[in-house]
């Protein structure tokens, strides 16, 4: 049994609580999202992105963000992915929040570790599941520096923590030129917006298919 795991963050890994976020502060939360698809079934995440760019006459040369997206085209995402994890077998939405208010200073020296951990809580059980996992993150996200690559961090884990033998694929590819990618990131935007925002309205739509959790979250 095999599954594409397409993986994206939203916030940041700063410290900076003073201001506001985008006013100068960093974002209270950090968010990993996950879209597991079959392979089979890897091209429903991307058609229904493609079908919000024609409808929306958005350029398919240039990447939408969810920061960049307005209410409306928000809401109709979150709608329709809703919609599409009803119907579809196999697809999950996976993220984990963090509350880097709640963070200890001494991890706050690296927070490649804190991500590191925070993708290993998110995913390890669910790759455990498969025979062979293809993970596929933005190279332009958070950068993974600190010890082993997150890929040998993850594969470690699987075969000597859990001791399965699932096979571990990473493969990053530049979300500009990946819908599942820009999926994924969208996911992470609906649950960062709830949590950052208090916008509760797409989160609403789509909570009762995110299977999320929590660290540092009081």
């Amino acid at each position: 049994m095999a599954a594409h795991i397409y993986l994206d963050e939203s916030g940041d890994t700063g410290w900076q609580f003073e201001r506001p976020y985008t006013k100068g502060g960093s974002s209270r939360f950090l968010v990993i999202a996950a879209t597991v698809v079959p392979p089979e079934l890897d091209h429903k995440p991307e058609r229904l992105l493609r079908h919000i760019y024609q409808h929306r006459n958005w350029n398919p040369g240039n990447e939408k963000k969810w920061v960049r997206m307005s209410p409306e085209a928000r809401s109709a995402f979150a709608k329709d992915a809703a919609k599409l994890a009803g119907k579809t077998p196999g697809l999950e939405y996976h993220v984990i929040v963090a509350d880097k208010r709640n963070v200890q200073p001494h991890i706050r020296q690296d927070a490649n570790k804190l991500y590191n951990y925070m993708v290993k809580l998110l995913l390890l059980d669910v790759m455990a599941k498969h025979d062979y996992i293809n993970l596929v993150p933005d190279p332009r996200s958070i950068k993974v520096q600190s010890g082993n690559s997150l890929h040998d961090y993850l594969q470690t884990e699987l075969w000597l923590t859990l001791g399965v033998p699932t096979r571990l694929e990473t493969t990053p590819r530049d979300s500009r030129y990946s819908l599942n990618l820009q999926f994924a990131d969208m996911i992470a935007g609906v649950v960062q917006s709830h949590f950052e925002f208090g916008e509760t309205t797409h989160w609403l739509h789509l909570c009762e298919h995110i299977r999320i959790k929590r660290l540092f979250c009081s």
